[in-house]
């Protein structure tokens, strides 16, 4: 079979050891992760508390809610523009290269973060559209940073530990949920303590103080400042040495920067610094070629997202009303306004910190060890099993001598999430595609996850409202129930073990073997193959 020689620069970048480079790449690009999950996430710590403040209903027996068009559009409008950021930056990252776009995700958050807190009007509709709209654009720059940080870590790492630094790059995600639980417990128990309020049962109006509206903008305008301080470093991060030398085919460049940020010395061979009839570059993007070579595993890739996606998300957006379901958070009406936001932001906190986090990490460390097939499968499977133990006898878990049982049960299908399908879906789309649709090819998976996470977003919210319509949410339709709804989401984790047997385990294997980034179109290649050692 013929092949192109590999540039110097490549097989030196393969080989290098672990410096403090790749620590440092990790921190700038995992602040951003940090980011993401803040903002993400930290808007279902303050939907209720929205509700209070902008929807009551004089005489009602219950606090304010968002109607269920304002709920979905406050939960979902950021995932929207996540899917266009990760589509529209995937491509600009193959075409402008990675740096060119980096810096435009990071003043999409900073600026749209400070936007969502300082969102203005005279009335709810228009405090709700201003949020919406600042929400949206967060969300276009959060989409960016999915394919951007994801290769630029797979382009620096050797091929040892590539898996490692890329799964700490997307762990900080976890650090970035629990920093949302912390801060909202450490503003909402600083404004308890300055201004009390009685449950709403007991006095409705007064439950809700005029100053919990300054609450939730602190919470949300707080994103901005991880972001804000890696801004400077991330601009003088050189573009990375693969896209330099295979896309932009300036191999000098590439050996340059290389020695700037690794400390080694390259002599790049000159007759083969600029390799002639390279047709390996002729065939595009979805041309027969490229389906031959990767259609299976882009469908890989993005079903399995897109499958974990409408289980993660609908368990994490939307955990404040599980908990409520099985009693593990006390009835509304016996809350202040802040009190409620208090035992939301403590409750999620509690399973970032037992679940979440430690998930992250059990990846960090393992990836390279046991490999990324071996973990999307022992994820998506416990997922499965955990899902249909809290579904099936879920009646069982409603009564307040279970309450622990549950939350712990619930707690491991977050640890199995994140010790599983949730880190390696991130990782091997930026393994297994060639250098010059590397970017693209990430932001497509990425965005078909995020349109699972849409579906997830807005479907459990109508899906998990309670068969009797006396018992549903205020202006929602009956739905099929927790309990059902729960069995949904076991059986979609179901179809993602099985689509995981479409993508290839790339551990231990350079990105230029992975992609067969050197083979020329007119050799004869078996298609889609897909190598799995477990």
């Amino acid at each position: 079979m013929a092949k192109e020689q590999q540039p110097e620069v490549l097989k030196v970048l393969d080989v290098a050891k672990t410096q403090f480079y790749h620590f440092t790449a990790v921190v700038i690009s995992g602040m951003g992760f940090f980011t993401d999950s803040y903002d993400l996430f930290c808007i279902s710590l303050v939907t209720k508390l929205l509700g209070r403040i902008y929807y009551h209903v004089e005489g009602s027996a219950k606090p304010g809610s968002l109607p269920p068009n304002v709920a979905a559009a406050v939960n979902g409008v950021a995932l929207c523009g996540t899917l266009a950021g990760q589509l529209f930056f995937g491509w600009l990252g193959d075409k402008l290269g990675r740096k060119g776009a980096y810096g435009i995700t990071l003043m999409l958050m900073v600026g749209c973060s400070i936007g969502s807190g300082l969102s203005f009007g005279s009335s709810p509709t228009s405090v709700i559209a201003t949020l919406c709209f600042f929400r949206f654009w967060l969300g276009f720059g959060i989409g960016g940073d999915y394919p951007l940080s994801a290769t630029i870590m797979s382009e620096y790492a050797n091929k040892r530990t590539r898996g490692a630094f890329i799964a700490s790059v997307f762990a900080m995600q976890g650090f970035g949920i629990l920093a949302g639980g912390m801060v909202a417990i450490v503003v909402s128990s600083i404004f308890r303590a300055l201004y009390h309020a009685d449950p709403y049962s007991v006095d409705p109006i007064g439950s809700t103080v005029p100053q919990a509206d300054y609450v939730w903008r602190i919470i949300l305008m707080f994103g901005a400042i991880p972001a804000a301080l890696t801004f400077y470093s991330r601009m003088k991060m050189p573009e990375t040495p693969r896209y330099t030398a295979l896309v932009a085919k300036d191999q000098t460049k590439a050996c340059l920067d290389m020695a700037k940020v690794l400390n080694v010395e390259i002599k790049e061979k000159q007759e083969v610094a600029q390799p002639q009839n390279n047709r390996s570059f002729k065939f595009a993007l979805f041309s027969k070629e490229f389906l031959r070579r990767h259609g299976l595993h882009l469908l890989g890739t993005a079903s399995t997202w897109f499958l974990l996606d409408i289980a993660y998300y609908s368990q994490n957006l939307f955990q404040k009303d599980i908990f409520s379901a099985v009693g593990w958070l006390p009835s509304a009406s016996s809350m202040s306004a802040l009190d409620e936001l208090y035992k939301i932001a403590r409750a999620q906190t509690l399973i970032a910190l037992c679940g979440t986090v430690p998930g992250y990490w059990v990846t960090v460390f393992l990836i390279d060890h046991i490999g990324r097939f071996a973990i999307q499968l022992i994820g998506f499977f416990f997922m499965t099993v955990f899902m249909f133990v809290l579904a099936i006898p879920y009646h069982h878990w409603t009564r307040p001598e279970n309450n622990i049982g549950f939350i712990v049960i619930y707690g491991l299908t977050f640890f199995f999430a994140n010790f599983g399908p949730n880190s390696t879906t991130f990782v091997i789309p930026a393994e297994i595609f060639p250098a010059r649709f590397r970017s693209t090819c990430h932001g497509i998976s990425a965005a078909t996850g995020k349109a699972g996470a849409i579906i997830g977003a807005f479907g459990f919210l109508y899906a998990s409202q309670n068969q009797d319509q006396t018992k549903t949410d205020a202006g929602y339709p009956p739905g099929i129930g927790m309990r059902n709804s729960l069995i949904v989401l076991g059986v979609i984790s179901i179809l993602g073990f099985f689509f995981t047997f479409l993508v290839p385990e790339s551990k231990g294997k350079s990105l230029e073997e992975m992609s067969r980034e050197n083979e020329d179109e007119g050799d004869q290649v078996q298609p889609n193959r897909v190598e799995v050692t477990v």
